[in-house]
């Protein structure tokens, strides 16, 4: 059977500007993998609405079906790992950028890009986390094989509002963390400690501009969705022996610092690679947020979708319009 199927295309049209929108596709036209999936669900991250919108220079091969996230049932499998029927998620790789991705009714991706759907999630749930609460999750587990423990101190948390931001404060908070949750804006004070931040600072509070290469030694760990300024000033108030995860770039991809924080405190600024991170560690993330990381408030602070609705969801996210996490209902 090789009827059109719906699928949320981007392209570029002969002035190489993108364009994107609803069109047809059907599984001959769909990439190179041993696993089909009928997709029920995607999500949206900032990532795809760069990639949606040409805001940013995100996909690698045009046309390209869009979506980095998706979960839904193998239709067909020559990985002997999965079989017709099974729930399975696959996140981050080429989906989405360089390969057909989770905003079509079907994908067809490599076996190797795929993970069994772990018990303690559905498929809702799982879009609900996609690559924001995979990235957030990661970022935990490594600073926690770094040592960070929540006898240590309190953890920061930049870029509180965003999708990353706010499902690890949730995590970190049903972990036992004192959360600081930094944000620039004042009116989600009430949302960020009903996530599980102990404490909201406002980033206005602060002279980035006058941070010294070392200051009063503040957190035992940091998650850092913000880079720039924001980041030389994190590194700077660490705790002895303090882990920050540095997970993107919302304010600037430079960092202008110094080396006393590592030097004279033993901070350690650990790199977070969502995106092409392998096996085991890739499982052992899923597992865990479908046990002690599932985010309490996860239900609270995703909204959903319609498929038909995608083309239009994209602009607030580019105006930062969004908090929490959108699902996108494919055929569920």
């Amino acid at each position: 059977m090789n009827a059109p199927f719906k699928a949320f295309l981007i392209d570029q049209d002969e002035n190489k500007k993108v364009v994107s929108g609803m069109a047809t596709l059907d599984r001959d036209g769909l990439d190179a993998g041993e696993v089909l999936i009928r997709v029920r669900y995607s999500s949206i991250n900032y990532k795809d609405a760069l990639a949606a919108t040409g805001a940013g220079k995100i996909i690698r091969r045009f046309p390209c079906a869009g979506g980095i996230d998706l979960s839904g049932e193998v239709v067909e499998s020559a990985d002997v790992r999965f079989r017709p029927g099974d729930k399975v998620i696959a996140t981050s790789f080429d989906i989405g950028v360089a390969h057909h991705g989770g905003y079509a009714e079907y994908a067809r991706v490599p076996g190797g890009w795929v993970i069994p759907l772990p018990d303690g999630l559905d498929l809702f749930e799982s879009m609900a986390l996609g690559t924001a609460g995979f990235t957030a999750a990661l970022a935990i587990v490594r600073m926690e094989d770094n040592g960070l423990a929540p006898a240590n101190g309190p953890v920061v948390v930049t870029g509180a509002t965003g999708g990353v931001g706010g499902l690890a404060i949730d995590m970190l908070a049903r972990l036992g963390y004192h959360v600081v949750a930094l944000t620039g804006k004042e009116s989600e004070t009430d949302y960020l400690k009903m996530l599980g931040a102990t404490e909201v600072r406002l980033r206005n509070g602060i002279d980035f501009d006058k941070v010294r290469p070392l200051e009063a030694a503040q957190w035992a760990g940091a998650v850092d969705n913000v880079g720039g300024q924001i980041l030389h000033w994190v590194l700077a108030t660490m705790k002895q022996a303090g882990t920050v995860a540095s997970i993107g770039n919302a304010a600037s991809f430079n960092l202008n610092t110094t080396v006393f924080p590592f030097i004279l405190r033993g901070v350690s600024l650990l790199g977070v690679d969502s995106g092409y991170m392998g096996f085991p560690t890739r499982q052992r993330v899923w597992d865990r947020l479908a046990a002690d990381l599932k985010p309490r408030h996860l239900a609270a602070v995703t909204r959903t979708i319609a498929f038909d609705d995608l083309p239009n969801a994209f602009d607030a996210f580019i105006k930062g319009e969004i908090k929490g996490r959108t699902v996108v209902n494919i055929g569920a």
